[in-house]
């Protein structure tokens, strides 16, 4: 897919919606996995432990199934292991440890900011160069990000001391998933087939989360309530294993920067989803933020195409071409 078409191609617009749709709705699941509620409290370090060797599995057999070579070589596996520590554990670990601490509603409208370190990175490490229009853009949906961060910390009754603990691990997360995002954006990525590299990663994720699980919270608990299994298969299958390569696709076909407006639109309409699941109640400032990022995202977005095509390298864009 080519990067001059940029969201304007069906290939890239309804991959894009779908993963936001899912991710819109993990946050729900992530709070059931983290709340044990009527049984066991699973650790969080083995929920997520859980949910990607599920979703490894379900990985390593689609890369079977289509026929993309396993066999990445030393090379592949250098790629492959601290992107998917980065991407696939330390990412989610953190998420999963912030969601103690605050709502799940404030760790997905901090992680809307995953715009803006992708940018940065991707203007540092991938020379793609951001135009004044797509910055004021961008700055406009932090305006908007920013109120809805606002209605968020006010409607929240735990102490700042816990708000503040959760804000931070959720900003270390965004740091380790946008680092992973720029990995998979560079040329060097596009050599291996994405399915083969992605299921590799989330090995390696894997192993990590085991890793850590036992030595943070001891051998593996096992959860009784078939809700829980349940959502950790649909966080395993469709959350991950569906929708990451949908993303990473994305990424490079338009670039870490405009991929990350997913994750601007997802407390949206997450916050749209706790309307009807948990009452969530839209205020004026709720309604006002949401308004001002959805703005701020088209202004950028019409902003970065024509800049997204222009910063790509020939041999790189041959490369997503092909991708």
């Amino acid at each position: 897919m080519s990067r001059r078409e940029g969201f304007r191609d069906p290939r890239v617009l309804i991959p894009f919606i779908l993963i936001t749709l899912i991710w819109s709705s993990t946050w729900i699941v992530i709070k059931d996995q983290i709340g044990g509620a009527g049984g066991i409290a699973v650790p969080s370090a083995w929920s997520v432990t859980y949910r990607f060797l599920i979703g490894a599995a379900a990985m390593l057999a689609y890369a079977a199934a289509t026929g993309a070579s396993l066999r990445i070589g030393r090379r592949g596996h250098l790629l492959a292991a601290p992107f998917g520590i980065l991407q696939f554990s330390a990412n989610f670990n953190l998420v999963y440890a912030a969601e103690h601490f605050v709502t799940s509603g404030l760790v997905a409208t901090v992680f809307a900011l995953l715009m803006v370190p992708n940018s940065l990175l991707a203007w540092l490490f991938l020379k793609q160069r951001m135009t004044g229009r797509f910055a004021a853009g961008s700055a406009l949906a932090c305006v908007g990000v920013a109120l809805l961060f606002v209605q968020e910390m006010r409607s929240s009754p735990i102490p700042s001391s816990q708000v503040a603990a959760g804000i931070g691990l959720s900003l270390l997360a965004v740091l380790a998933a946008s680092s992973a995002n720029v990995m998979q954006a560079s040329g060097r990525a596009a050599s291996w087939p994405m399915a083969s590299l992605i299921a590799w990663s989330m090995v390696y994720g894997t192993i990590a989360n085991a890793l850590f699980a036992w030595a943070w919270s001891g051998p593996p608990m096992v959860e009784p309530r078939l809700g829980y299994w349940i959502g950790l298969v649909y966080l395993g299958l469709v959350a991950s294993a569906l929708a990451f390569p949908l993303y990473f696709a994305v990424i490079r076909a338009v670039g870490p920067g405009p991929a990350a407006y997913s994750s601007l639109l997802i407390p949206i309409i997450a916050m749209a989803i706790s309307t009807v699941a948990e009452g969530y109640r839209w205020t004026p400032l709720a309604l006002a933020g949401g308004a001002v990022a959805i703005a701020g995202m088209y202004f950028a977005l019409r902003a970065g195409r024509r800049a997204a095509a222009a910063s790509a390298p020939p041999e790189t864009e041959q490369a997503r071409d092909q991708a």
